[in-house]
């Protein structure tokens, strides 16, 4: 018998649901529904808590032996790992965990999975108000390879304030930066750049000299400093 098919029936021969035997694994239902349909495997910490549930040894469990030492099986206990706290907000865990190889979604308050979606997310791809991942996008703040947040800071930034090797922002800082306010190696703007290179209608170079009065006679409106 396949480890699903175990499983199902175990739970069957002890009377309970997907969803109570998701609260005493600390997993959510959907992850018990996979297992059940060899969909996913659980890992070692999950079949431990599963032994005990169903009062079975691990051995027995996993297939290695049957009650009669008659089957002798292998079942492949893939790298996954969840956790979904039982508190949550709304209907949204606090904290969601989902991580393994595979397109793992986790979504909660503070969401860590290979895609995650939530206030504070850290994943692959992370999606939330604070983000950080290789692909980060953030309502507040992001920090990652490729970033689109309100603060970015990642190798291509885009953002209100966005730092980066290519900047795009209303304040970009790079190496390469795009914005109303620049400073970079490169640096183009609207209205100021500073840099090795800089074009804007006020632009900074190191040979620039008096660089107030340039910037007052260019923008008489920027604020005194």
């Amino acid at each position: 018998m396949d480890l699903g098919n175990k499983l199902y029936t175990l739970r069957k021969q002890k009377g309970i649901s997907q969803e109570t035997a998701a609260n005493e694994i600390g997993v959510s239902r959907q992850t018990i529904s996979k297992w059940e349909t060899n969909s996913s495997y659980p890992e070692f910490d999950k079949l431990v808590l599963i032994s005990k549930l169903y009062d079975i040894s691990l051995d027995e469990l996993a297939g290695i032996t049957n009650i009669n030492n008659k089957e002798i099986n292998y079942i492949p206990i893939k790298t996954h790992y969840e956790y979904i706290s039982k508190r949550k907000i709304g209907n949204i865990p606090l904290i969601h965990i989902n991580i393994g190889r595979g397109f793992y979604k986790a979504k909660g308050i503070i969401a860590i999975g290979n895609i995650a979606k939530g206030l504070l997310s850290i994943g692959l791809l992370s999606i939330g108000l604070i983000s950080l991942g290789p692909i980060a996008i953030g309502l507040l703040s992001a920090l990652g390879g490729l970033c689109i947040a309100g603060v970015s800071i990642g190798g291509l930034s885009v953002g209100i304030v966005a730092i980066g090797g290519f900047a795009l922002g209303i304040f970009a800082i790079g190496g390469f930066a795009m914005g109303i306010y620049s400073i970079g190696g490169a640096a183009l703007a609207s209205k100021i750049a500073a840099g090795g290179y800089a074009n804007a209608p006020v632009a900074i170079m190191q040979d620039t000299e008096n660089i107030k009065t340039l910037i007052l006679n260019k923008l008489p409106n920027t604020p005194n400093f």
